[in-house]
């Protein structure tokens, strides 16, 4: 049975006093937490803060981004031996706000994605379509794409040690969420395409879902069969919500 896992991605918020009061609430409100992978994945600057801070905790740490280069002139980069050596264990590769906002290609993502393993640690791939792309009926093409960019750059049995994370664009940060029927369509079609390549592969991949996963929805996302969990965006900036939303992988 495929572990739950919730991760929290801050984004750019946050500021020293703010996440430790934060985290200070939601450690002790997952305390005892076991059955369910946690993590928090804050800006470059407080990585060393919240690793610091979860350093007695189960709570795992991870990157919103990492360089596709080992290292070189390319100032305002992060590479992964860098995040390593902070004990960060994951990074967010592909996140649709990189792919918009920075114009990053699914080869570039699949060279991250490929960084991150090389220094030991674990990438979070995040694939979604917009809505134009939905009303179109180009969702399967769309991340299926991105999937595959991926998997034909690294090879399927690079995803024993990585997790995907289906998140509609249209969905976050829209108050916007998909239902729990059309989430799991796409997530049963992502591990579908795993599984042509390798069975058991997919039967342990986690998949999760990200897009304005909140305390009101994560019951019924989490419930569905190929949805492992949350990539929980402006919810994980409040720890009532964040614990409430890690509460739901125990049902």
């Amino acid at each position: 049975m495929r572990q739950k896992m919730v991760f929290g991605n801050w984004k750019m918020h946050g500021s020293f006093e703010q996440i430790q009061h934060l985290l200070q609430d939601v450690i002790l409100g997952l305390a005892g937490e076991e059955s369910t992978v946690v993590g928090i994945c804050p800006p470059y600057p407080y990585l060393q803060l919240v690793k610091k801070l979860c350093s007695n905790t189960n709570m795992k740490v991870g990157a919103q981004n990492v360089s596709q280069h080992d290292s070189g002139a390319f100032t305002g980069e992060v590479a992964a031996s860098m995040l390593s050596d902070l004990g960060v264990n994951y990074a967010i590769v592909g996140h649709s706000e990189r792919r918009e906002l920075y114009g990053e290609t699914s080869d570039l993502v699949a060279k991250k994605f490929m960084a991150s393993q090389c220094a030991g640690i674990t990438p979070i791939l995040c694939v979604g379509e917009t809505l134009v792309q939905r009303d179109n009926g180009e969702t399967e093409a769309v991340v299926l794409a991105q999937l595959q960019a991926v998997i034909a750059a690294a090879g399927v049995e690079a995803f024993s040690n990585a997790v995907l994370a289906y998140e509609p664009v249209w969905a976050i940060g829209t108050g916007k969420t998909a239902t729990p029927e059309q989430a799991q369509e796409v997530h049963r079609l992502l591990r579908k395409h795993v599984a042509a390549l390798s069975e058991d592969i997919a039967a342990n991949l986690q998949i999760l879902y990200g897009g304005s996963v909140k305390d009101s929805n994560a019951g019924a996302l989490f419930t569905q069969a190929d949805i492992d969990g949350g990539l929980v965006g402006g919810a994980s900036l409040h720890a009532e919500q964040f614990i409430a939303i890690c509460a739901y992988t125990e049902s």
